[in-house]
């Protein structure tokens, strides 16, 4: 069974999905939304509490403004709201993408309620030594799809990201038509999300000073992609080794199954 919820936090309401019953478990990203996670949290909500949610400005979850950056802290900051709204933590919090920076920055300022943070492919671009070009390029991406071409910004940012994408597939996952809510998250995406979460410089200090365990995940098929790279970049700041998931940048939503029975065995340790 699963319930829905909003959460009113400064300068936004936050939708929220309670699932099962169990130890907290919270599955972020940033700009996905609840809707990616959520073959995976129906499989992990036979023996957890799986709290899912949609990022500020994403789908269900509105902002106030609309022109304000929802940076990692803000990001981070409405995730403490929501473990201390549904009382279940610590927790252990699965953060991909956007949401691994948002889920850092959760331990960074509250790590008394996270017991385990799996920080899974963050694009922490600027633990690399080209972070002047990737400022460049991704502040390209916004620009590009702000200025209307939708197509061009997601070739620019697959080429940025190291994926390979067949034609056929990019056809495929650009065309079509786009819903008006579709349409916003990208736009917002792009114009208040982009930028401030790829140029989030974490506190290895502060990280390691934490009572929180914090796993680095990467998939087993995203070598060589730039998530990969920043990933260990992290792992190498952390003194901790990899941890691998199966699947590339989104394994937890091509593989549900091999994804969950692998999260299981990272949360047991």
């Amino acid at each position: 069974m699963t319930t829905t919820h909003t959460l009113r936090v400064p300068d936004a309401s936050l939708h929220y999905e309670l699932r099962g019953t169990g130890p907290l478990v919270v599955l972020v990203g940033a700009p996905m939304d609840a809707r990616s996670f959520e073959p995976l949290a129906d499989l992990l909500a036979a023996d957890h509490t799986v709290l899912t949610t949609d990022p500020r400005g994403i789908n269900r979850s509105a902002v106030d403004d609309r022109d304000r950056d929802a940076t990692p802290e803000l990001r981070a900051d409405d995730l403490a709201r929501l473990v201390e709204h549904v009382d279940a933590g610590p927790a252990v919090v699965l953060g991909s993408s956007g949401g691994a920076v948002s889920a850092l920055a959760l331990v960074q300022a509250r790590p008394d309620l996270v017991d385990t943070a799996i920080a899974h492919e963050p694009p922490l671009n600027e633990l690399l030594d080209e972070r002047a070009e990737l400022r460049a390029r991704t502040a390209g991406i916004a620009a590009t799809h702000l200025a209307g071409d939708h197509e061009g910004a997601f070739r620019e940012f697959l080429a940025l990201a190291d994926i390979d994408l067949p034609e056929e597939v990019f056809r495929h996952m650009v065309g079509g038509e786009r819903s008006a809510q579709d349409v916003a998250d990208a736009d917002y995406q792009h114009s208040a999300m982009l930028v401030p979460t790829t140029r989030w410089v974490p506190d290895p200090d502060v990280l390691r000073a934490a009572p929180t365990r914090i796993v680095v995940g990467i998939g087993e098929e995203s070598a060589g992609q730039l998530c990969d790279r920043t990933s260990r970049a992290l792992a190498a700041a952390l003194g901790v080794a990899p941890t691998m998931f199966p699947g590339d940048h989104v394994g937890f939503a091509g593989d549900p199954e091999g994804f969950a029975t692998r999260l299981r065995e990272v949360i047991k340790g």
